[in-house]
Formats: structure tokens, C-alpha cells, sequence
């Protein structure tokens, strides 16, 4: 038996419970791990109450990013050797001392890389570089305005564009300011106040070359005249709560485009499942921000850690938007 949090039926993530159950059966192209860490995400939330476009077959353990030790493998799986330390994205199952992963999305982790950290490069990291590198492909000089710039994917986002080179202005609140200038933001904004004029001014009038924006709501339209000639905004989240629309005259006048990037299309959660078709470009990305870790670019910050039976503590400081980086979950 193993100690996890189980989902019975779709509820509230507080109305969840840890119970001891079997350990999760071996599958083909599986890789059981033994987990150090899970990563505690806003969408959890979603997901265990149904309302999420992917709905895991009841009961079943939340969680798709973990980060431990592989125990075993299936015979046909191309795995890393037992007692190897990875990290992995999962379909479901990752609240729990035990996860089944597939092999294509079990990456070993480097050397002098702690569990916590780690939890942020299963979806995190490779959320924020397939909107910019793949979506608005940016490149060394661009400005990149950064929504939500302390979250998870934001202050990836903020690193990534700063490791390939370009200039970043950064929102959040005031309290995680310092932060983002450490991650080498060049302006820094109170996600309180407007933005659209500091970006102009930041950027002397040309507008930015990609926005960054995990929060949508108010914010969409300013973003949209934020962009400059050629300019991307890149849809990857609404938790600021409001889906905006946008009208397709201002993408004709002003020369722009607006691209969503859903992480869970290349491993496997959006319909049609084309988890192996993508994964050598998954692994690719996932290989170029292990490049970047070890240069040093890249420093994932965990805002919390808690035990399994804390879980609803670690939901409140994500719901509560109290953290900056990564909250996670210790088995």
C-alpha cells in the first residue's frame, strides 16, 4: 500500500482525502518512480472538480508533474536505470509516494539539482518556451512583456526570455518585485496599476515583440496595444478569472497575432493523444532548458514546500496568489 490523495468523486480540491491505496500497476512503456516532489497547480483545482477539458477516470490520484527516483521500468520501456533521479509529466497520479510516468516523458535530472526545484521543468519551464520560442519565435533584442511575471509559468517565461537574449519587462505584485529584478527583469511593473504607457515608454514607442500572458482578463486589450509591428501575445492561462475576446480588425491593422500554447497538446491531454508524435520535440525543449540550468540561467523558485496531508495549505497560497514560483507537495 502507498499514502496518496484520492479523488472519488468530483469535488472541491479541500473536500479531497489521503488515503492508503495500491501503488499505481505497471502499464507498457511505463516507469514507476518514487516520488520526492509534486508540483501543486492552479488547475488541479479544475480537474478534481470536472470541470477541467480532460476528465481522469474515477477515483483517481491528482497531480502531473513529479520529480524522484525511478524504481522500475516495463520490459519495452526506454527508460533511465533503476535509482536514476528524474523528473516526469504525468497524465494523473502524482500526489502519491508512488507515479506511473511514460518513458518519453521521464528526463533525467542533473547533478547539483534538488527535487523541489525540479518540480518547475515537467510543465512550467517547457509551458512558458513553447509559447516563446515555438509561438512567437522570439529572438536576442526583442522586448517580451510578461503578465503574472511571479507565477509559475510567468517567471519561467522571464528567465527563458532573458536567456535567449531579449529584454523583458515584467507585472506582478509589489511584494515580488525584487525577485524578478534578481531574474534580471529590465522593468519591473505593479500588476495594480496600467501599463499600457510604461510599456511604450519602456520600449521607446516601438511596442514589445511578444506578450507573455497567463492571466487574461482586463489585461487582453491593453496587451493587444502593447504589441509592436509583427507582434505575438501568447494566450497561456486565465487566472485572473475572464476569458477576453478579441475583435480580428485589430490584429489586420496592427500587423499582430494572437497564439495559445497548450503544453498538454504535446504530451498527450489534448483529443487524438499524439503524445510520440511530439515527444522528440518535447524532449528537445526539455534538453535545451537542462542546457540552460546548468549555464545558470535558469533558477527555479519554490515558494513552499509541504507534507501530503498539507495539500490544502499549498492550494491556498496558489488560489491565494501569495506565491512566487512553485508551490509543492513532499510525499
Amino acid at each position: 500500500m502507498m499514502r496518496a490523495i484520492l479523488c472519488e468523486s468530483w469535488r472541491d480540491f479541500d473536500a479531497l482525502e489521503v488515503k492508503d491505496i495500491p501503488p499505481p500497476a505497471m502499464r507498457p512503456h511505463g516507469v514507476r518512480i518514487r516520488v520526492e516532489a509534486a508540483g501543486v497547480s492552479f488547475a488541479t483545482q479544475l480537474v478534481v472538480a470536472g470541470k477541467y477539458q480532460r476528465k481522469p477516470p474515477l477515483p483517481f490520484v491528482p497531480g502531473t508533474e513529479v520529480v524522484g527516483t525511478v524504481i522500475e521500468a516495463a520490459p519495452d520501456a526506454e527508460a533511465p536505470p533503476p535509482g536514476s533521479r528524474v523528473f516526469a509529466v504525468l497524465d494523473w497520479g502524482g500526489y502519491a509516494e508512488e507515479a506511473i510516468a511514460d518513458d518519453i516523458h521521464v528526463v533525467p535530472i542533473p547533478e547539483g539539482l534538488p527535487a523541489e526545484p525540479a518540480v518547475a521543468f515537467p510543465i512550467s519551464y517547457p509551458t512558458a518556451g513553447a509559447g516563446l520560442l515555438w509561438r512567437a519565435r522570439i529572438s536576442a533584442g526583442d522586448w517580451v512583456l510578461v503578465h503574472g511575471a511571479a507565477g509559475g509559468v510567468g517567471l519561467s517565461g522571464v528567465e527563458i526570455a532573458k536567456a535567449v537574449g531579449c529584454r523583458v519587462v515584467a507585472r506582478a505584485g509589489a511584494a515580488k518585485h525584487a525577485l524578478l529584478r534578481d531574474r534580471g527583469a529590465d522593468v519591473v511593473l505593479d500588476s495594480a496599476a496600467p501599463f499600457r504607457d510604461a510599456v511604450r515608454d519602456a520600449t521607446g514607442g516601438q511596442g514589445v515583440a511578444c506578450v507573455l500572458d497567463t492571466i487574461g482578463g482586463d489585461a487582453f486589450e491593453d496587451s493587444l496595444r502593447c504589441l509592436g509591428d509583427g507582434g505575438t501575445l501568447v494566450v497561456v492561462g486565465f487566472a485572473g478569472g475572464g476569458i477576453p475576446t478579441v475583435a480580428a480588425n485589430i490584429l489586420l491593422l496592427k500587423n499582430i497575432a494572437v497564439a495559445g500554447v497548450n503544453w498538454g497538446t504535446y504530451v498527450g491531454w489534448s483529443p487524438g493523444d499524439n503524445r510520440r508524435l511530439h515527444a522528440p520535440r518535447a524532449r528537445e525543449l526539455w534538453a535545451r532548458l537542462m542546457g540552460w540550468w546548468r549555464d545558470g540561467a535558469l533558477k527555479p523558485e519554490v515558494h513552499a514546500a509541504f507534507p501530503l496531508e498539507g495539500f490544502r495549505a499549498a492550494m491556498a497560497e496558489v488560489r491565494g496568489r501569495r506565491s512566487a514560483g512553485r508551490v509543492v507537495l513532499r510525499p
